[in-house]
C-alpha cells in the first residue's frame, strides 16, 4: 500500500479502540494522520478529558515531522531537550515528546501516516495504536530501535 485511505485508518482506529477496551483502558483519542500531516480520521472515545485531541495530534505531527516514532522522539528530549524545544518552535508546538505517536510504513519503508493516541499511559497509549496498525495490515514504526 503507497497511500492511506480512509477505510484503513478507520480500520486503525477501531482497532485501537477494541485492544484498550480489552485491556480496561482509561478513554482514549485517537487520530491518524496522512504523509502530509493531515487529519484522515480521528475518534474520541465518550469520557475522554479535554485536550486528549490535541495531544494525540502532537504525538502523531511530531512523528510525521521528524520521521521518527514518538518513542525516539521522547529518547531525543532527554538526551537533546534543547533540540527538541527548537523543533518543536518550528513545527508550531504540535509536537508531544511521549510515545504514543507511531508512523505508518508502507512495504518499501516510505512513511504512509501516523497514528497518534492520548488517554491512558504513553506505554498504553502506544500499545492500542500497534494494535490498529496490525490489524490493519500495515508496519508500524513506533521509534523503538
Amino acid at each position: 500500500m503507497s497511500q492511506l485511505t480512509l477505510a484503513v485508518a478507520q480500520t486503525i482506529i477501531a482497532a485501537a479502540l477494541a485492544h484498550a477496551r480489552a485491556q480496561k483502558f482509561h478513554p482514549l483519542a485517537v487520530v491518524v494522520l496522512d504523509a502530509r500531516g493531515v487529519q484522515k480520521a480521528y475518534a474520541a472515545e465518550d469520557g475522554t478529558s479535554l485536550k486528549r485531541a490535541e495531544i494525540a495530534i502532537g504525538k502523531a505531527y511530531g512523528a510525521i515531522s521528524l520521521g521518527m516514532g514518538s518513542r525516539a522522539i521522547a529518547k531525543a528530549a532527554a538526551d537533546r531537550p534543547h533540540f527538541v524545544a527548537a523543533v518543536t518552535h518550528a513545527v508550531g508546538g504540535s509536537l508531544i515528546p511521549v510515545p504514543g505517536g507511531v508512523l505508518l510504513r508502507a512495504e518499501g519503508g516510505a512513511i504512509i501516516g501516523a497514528v497518534g493516541i492520548s488517554g491512558d499511559t504513553s506505554d498504553n497509549d502506544e500499545a492500542a495504536a500497534l494494535a490498529g496498525i496490525v490489524a490493519a495490515g500495515l508496519k508500524a514504526d513506533p521509534g523503538v530501535g
